[in-house]
């Protein structure tokens, strides 16, 4: 079976309830196996992904982003909505709040970040001046207004750490100077593979807590994983109503011809 629209769901997010006709598919590319689920929304052919495995069982720093998007790609899927749970560096994104990312600030360490690591693969230097694809992002703010969900912000900028520790408030002041809104630990490479694959990509941050500095309290998994609970049924209808905007919209996007020029996959 094939897909036109992905979910990859992070923390928190690893059913795919929206969807019928579900069943599991594994799927085997030169990276590694990864198992999706498949199904329908209304008809539309859906792929789910839970990025960190059932249960949540693989850290951030161990996830095979190489393997997950280019299952997706072999699968046919071209528009991805993924989810993420995200630390907030503002005051005025309260944990409940979403937030639609815009812009990235990479501070991962140890991943491979791209497709092609020169020899016969060749070398990619890819554009990332809108890294989010501004198609999928307009798709969420419109369903938030649809389904009266408040954006704290639609625009933000992520900044992705290596994990899968929490950071230090030293780390949270540097990163609010160097203008981030929200943290989190999965955003990159995901995004950056998503755009080598030619793929739209968009992402709906969940703040489930303030960082580090800024709370009052140690930070925790669990409340991360709590937050994320309680806000189930609105971003179940913020990712549904998403799917059926994306869905009528053809690809006018510098996404689907991101590496054309050199005649990659």
């Amino acid at each position: 079976m094939k897909a036109d629209i992905a979910i990859i769901g992070g923390t928190g997010v690893y059913d795919p309830s929206i969807l019928e006709n579900v069943s599991e598919e594994k799927v085997l590319s030169e990276y590694g196996e990864v198992t999706v689920k498949l199904g329908e929304y209304q008809g539309i052919k859906t792929a789910f992904m839970a990025r960190h495995g059932a249960g949540h069982t693989v850290p951030p720093h161990l996830v095979n982003y190489r393997a997950n998007i280019r299952a997706l790609q072999i699968l046919g899927v071209q528009k991805i909505i993924a989810t993420a749970a995200v630390g907030s560096l503002e005051l005025q994104y309260r944990p409940g709040d979403f937030v639609i990312v815009d812009q990235f600030l990479d501070f991962t360490k140890n991943r491979v970040a791209t497709f092609y690591e020169g020899g016969e693969q060749g070398v990619v230097h890819v554009d990332m001046t809108k890294p989010y694809c501004p198609e999928i992002r307009q798709a969420l703010i419109e369903s938030a207004k649809e389904q009266q969900i408040q954006l704290a912000a639609e625009v933000a900028t992520y900044i992705c750490t290596e994990g899968p520790r929490f950071e230090t408030p030293a780390e949270i002041k540097m990163y609010k100077q160097l203008g981030g809104q929200v943290v989190g630990m999965t955003s990159v490479p995901e995004v950056i593979l998503a755009r080598e694959a030619e793929m739209c990509y968009g992402t709906i941050g969940m703040v489930t807590n303030y960082a580090a500095g800024i709370s009052p309290a140690p930070l925790t998994h669990q409340e991360v994983v709590d937050t994320m609970k309680e806000a189930q049924a609105k971003l179940k209808k913020l990712i549904c109503q998403t799917i059926e905007i994306a869905n009528k919209t053809e690809r006018d996007c510098l996404c689907k011809s991101a590496i054309e020029e050199l005649g990659k996959f």
